[in-house]
Protein backbone atom coordinates (compact mmCIF):
# COMPACT_ATOMS: atom_id res chain seq x y z
CA UNK A 1 0.00 0.00 0.00
CA UNK A 2 1.25 3.51 -0.73
CA UNK A 3 1.90 5.98 1.56
CA UNK A 4 -0.49 8.61 0.72
CA UNK A 5 -3.21 5.68 0.69
CA UNK A 6 -2.13 4.85 4.30
CA UNK A 7 -2.55 7.72 5.41
CA UNK A 8 -5.55 8.54 3.90
CA UNK A 9 -7.14 5.81 5.39
CA UNK A 10 -5.95 6.91 9.01
CA UNK A 11 -7.45 10.27 8.31
CA UNK A 12 -11.17 8.59 7.35
CA UNK A 13 -10.45 6.22 10.37
CA UNK A 14 -9.67 9.55 12.85
CA UNK A 15 -12.18 11.13 11.54
CA UNK A 16 -15.10 8.30 11.55
CA UNK A 17 -14.24 7.71 15.13
CA UNK A 18 -14.13 11.64 16.06
CA UNK A 19 -18.22 11.38 14.15
CA UNK A 20 -19.16 8.15 16.72
CA UNK A 21 -17.59 9.84 19.97
CA UNK A 22 -19.30 13.29 19.18
CA UNK A 23 -22.12 11.25 18.27
CA UNK A 24 -22.14 9.44 22.01
CA UNK A 25 -21.47 12.57 23.50
CA UNK A 26 -24.62 14.14 22.43
CA UNK A 27 -26.82 10.66 23.25
CA UNK A 28 -25.13 10.61 26.80
CA UNK A 29 -25.63 14.23 27.48
CA UNK A 30 -29.73 14.06 26.84
CA UNK A 31 -29.81 10.48 28.86
CA UNK A 32 -28.43 12.18 31.93
CA UNK A 33 -29.84 15.69 31.34
CA UNK A 34 -33.48 13.59 31.52
CA UNK A 35 -33.24 10.86 34.14
CA UNK A 36 -35.75 9.96 36.27
CA UNK A 37 -35.67 8.18 39.57
CA UNK A 38 -37.19 4.96 39.54
CA UNK A 39 -40.28 4.19 41.94
CA UNK A 40 -40.07 1.22 44.50
CA UNK A 41 -39.35 0.60 47.89
CA UNK A 42 -36.45 -0.71 48.56
CA UNK A 43 -33.84 -2.61 51.48
CA UNK A 44 -31.72 0.09 51.66
CA UNK A 45 -30.41 3.68 50.29
CA UNK A 46 -27.10 3.95 48.93
CA UNK A 47 -25.63 7.89 48.45
CA UNK A 48 -22.26 8.23 46.45
CA UNK A 49 -20.11 11.24 48.50
CA UNK A 50 -19.52 14.64 45.94
CA UNK A 51 -22.21 16.86 46.86
CA UNK A 52 -24.38 17.73 49.83
CA UNK A 53 -27.51 17.21 47.64
CA UNK A 54 -26.86 13.73 47.10
CA UNK A 55 -27.09 13.22 51.25
CA UNK A 56 -29.82 15.70 51.88
CA UNK A 57 -31.68 13.60 49.01
CA UNK A 58 -30.81 10.24 50.69
CA UNK A 59 -31.96 11.40 54.46
CA UNK A 60 -35.25 12.64 52.83
CA UNK A 61 -36.08 9.54 51.25
CA UNK A 62 -34.82 7.54 54.52
CA UNK A 63 -37.12 10.01 56.18
CA UNK A 64 -40.41 8.88 54.29
CA UNK A 65 -39.64 4.90 54.42
CA UNK A 66 -38.41 4.26 51.31
CA UNK A 67 -35.80 2.30 52.70
CA UNK A 68 -34.78 1.01 56.22
CA UNK A 69 -30.64 1.91 56.04
CA UNK A 70 -29.18 4.44 54.49
CA UNK A 71 -25.22 4.03 53.22
CA UNK A 72 -23.04 6.96 52.61
CA UNK A 73 -19.90 5.47 50.38
CA UNK A 74 -16.53 7.54 50.59
CA UNK A 75 -17.03 9.42 53.36
CA UNK A 76 -13.33 11.04 54.31
CA UNK A 77 -11.66 9.19 57.36
CA UNK A 78 -12.83 10.81 60.91
CA UNK A 79 -15.77 12.29 59.64
CA UNK A 80 -18.64 11.57 61.61
CA UNK A 81 -22.39 10.84 60.93
CA UNK A 82 -23.02 13.94 62.78
CA UNK A 83 -20.71 16.02 60.84
CA UNK A 84 -22.18 14.32 57.26
CA UNK A 85 -25.88 15.55 58.21
CA UNK A 86 -24.55 18.71 58.47
CA UNK A 87 -27.10 20.58 56.04
CA UNK A 88 -29.68 17.60 55.52
CA UNK A 89 -32.46 19.47 57.08
CA UNK A 90 -34.34 19.50 60.17
CA UNK A 91 -34.68 16.61 62.04
CA UNK A 92 -31.85 14.39 60.42
CA UNK A 93 -30.16 13.45 63.28
CA UNK A 94 -33.24 11.41 64.73
CA UNK A 95 -32.53 8.85 61.94
CA UNK A 96 -28.74 8.95 62.83
CA UNK A 97 -29.53 4.35 64.26
CA UNK A 98 -30.54 3.69 60.62
CA UNK A 99 -27.30 5.84 58.98
CA UNK A 100 -24.43 3.52 58.03
CA UNK A 101 -21.21 5.51 56.30
CA UNK A 102 -18.21 3.99 54.36
CA UNK A 103 -14.84 5.09 54.47
CA UNK A 104 -12.91 2.75 52.12
CA UNK A 105 -14.32 4.11 48.74
CA UNK A 106 -11.75 6.23 47.07
CA UNK A 107 -13.50 6.41 43.62
CA UNK A 108 -16.96 5.09 41.56
CA UNK A 109 -15.27 1.06 41.44
CA UNK A 110 -14.42 1.77 45.26
CA UNK A 111 -17.72 2.48 46.15
CA UNK A 112 -19.16 -0.35 44.45
CA UNK A 113 -16.97 -2.38 46.22
CA UNK A 114 -17.56 -1.07 49.79
CA UNK A 115 -21.22 -1.52 49.63
CA UNK A 116 -21.35 -4.80 48.01
CA UNK A 117 -19.38 -5.66 51.23
CA UNK A 118 -21.94 -4.08 53.17
CA UNK A 119 -25.07 -5.33 51.71
CA UNK A 120 -23.57 -8.85 51.89
CA UNK A 121 -22.81 -8.42 55.96
CA UNK A 122 -26.77 -6.93 55.88
CA UNK A 123 -28.45 -8.93 53.81
CA UNK A 124 -29.45 -6.54 51.11
CA UNK A 125 -31.52 -7.33 48.16
CA UNK A 126 -32.24 -4.65 46.73
CA UNK A 127 -30.98 -0.86 46.77
CA UNK A 128 -31.89 2.98 45.82
CA UNK A 129 -28.47 4.14 44.26
CA UNK A 130 -28.60 8.12 44.93
CA UNK A 131 -25.57 10.49 42.86
CA UNK A 132 -25.51 12.97 40.53
CA UNK A 133 -27.07 12.76 37.33
CA UNK A 134 -24.21 12.84 35.47
CA UNK A 135 -22.70 10.34 37.44
CA UNK A 136 -24.80 8.27 37.39
CA UNK A 137 -24.22 5.95 34.28
CA UNK A 138 -20.75 4.89 35.20
CA UNK A 139 -22.27 4.37 38.75
CA UNK A 140 -25.15 1.64 37.15
CA UNK A 141 -21.98 -0.17 35.64
CA UNK A 142 -19.70 -0.64 38.31
CA UNK A 143 -22.80 -1.43 41.01
CA UNK A 144 -24.44 -3.80 38.84
CA UNK A 145 -21.15 -5.53 38.23
CA UNK A 146 -20.24 -5.28 42.11
CA UNK A 147 -24.06 -6.39 43.00
CA UNK A 148 -24.70 -8.94 40.58
CA UNK A 149 -27.86 -10.48 42.71
CA UNK A 150 -29.49 -7.19 43.72
CA UNK A 151 -31.61 -4.89 42.43
CA UNK A 152 -30.61 -1.51 41.63
CA UNK A 153 -32.87 1.65 41.32
CA UNK A 154 -31.24 4.37 40.32
CA UNK A 155 -32.12 8.09 41.86
CA UNK A 156 -30.25 11.02 40.42
CA UNK A 157 -29.77 13.79 41.66
CA UNK A 158 -29.73 17.12 39.62
CA UNK A 159 -26.67 19.34 41.31
CA UNK A 160 -27.16 23.38 40.88
CA UNK A 161 -24.26 23.85 38.77
CA UNK A 162 -25.61 21.69 36.22
CA UNK A 163 -26.86 23.33 33.17
CA UNK A 164 -28.93 20.67 31.43
CA UNK A 165 -30.47 23.36 29.07
CA UNK A 166 -28.10 24.12 26.10
CA UNK A 167 -25.09 22.44 28.23
CA UNK A 168 -22.49 22.99 25.38
CA UNK A 169 -22.62 26.94 25.89
CA UNK A 170 -21.99 26.14 29.37
CA UNK A 171 -17.79 25.41 29.99
CA UNK A 172 -18.68 24.12 33.55
CA UNK A 173 -21.03 21.59 32.28
CA UNK A 174 -19.02 20.80 28.78
CA UNK A 175 -16.28 19.95 30.51
CA UNK A 176 -17.61 17.96 33.44
CA UNK A 177 -19.99 16.42 30.49
CA UNK A 178 -17.06 15.54 28.48
CA UNK A 179 -15.13 14.08 31.37
CA UNK A 180 -17.63 11.94 32.68
CA UNK A 181 -18.27 10.24 29.19
CA UNK A 182 -15.09 9.72 28.69
CA UNK A 183 -15.17 8.08 32.03
CA UNK A 184 -18.01 6.31 30.86
CA UNK A 185 -16.48 4.70 28.23
CA UNK A 186 -13.66 3.80 29.64
CA UNK A 187 -16.19 1.87 32.34
CA UNK A 188 -17.85 0.22 29.52
CA UNK A 189 -14.67 -1.27 27.91
CA UNK A 190 -13.42 -2.25 31.47
CA UNK A 191 -16.74 -3.74 31.93
CA UNK A 192 -16.46 -6.02 28.53
CA UNK A 193 -13.13 -7.04 29.28
CA UNK A 194 -14.33 -8.08 32.64
CA UNK A 195 -17.34 -9.99 31.21
CA UNK A 196 -15.28 -12.13 28.72
CA UNK A 197 -12.23 -12.92 30.56
CA UNK A 198 -11.77 -16.28 32.03
CA UNK A 199 -11.43 -14.31 36.01
CA UNK A 200 -14.33 -11.72 34.91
Amino acid sequence: MRPGRFLAGLVALALALAVAWAGGLVWFAERVSHMAPEPGATDAIVVLTGGSERVAEGVSLLSTGTARQLFVSGVPAGVTPEAVLTGAGTGATALLPNIVLGHAAQDTAGNAAETAAWARREGIGSLRLVTANYHMPRSLIEFRRALPGVEILPHPVFPDRFKDREWWRWPGTLTLMVREYDKFLLALLHDAAARVSPEG
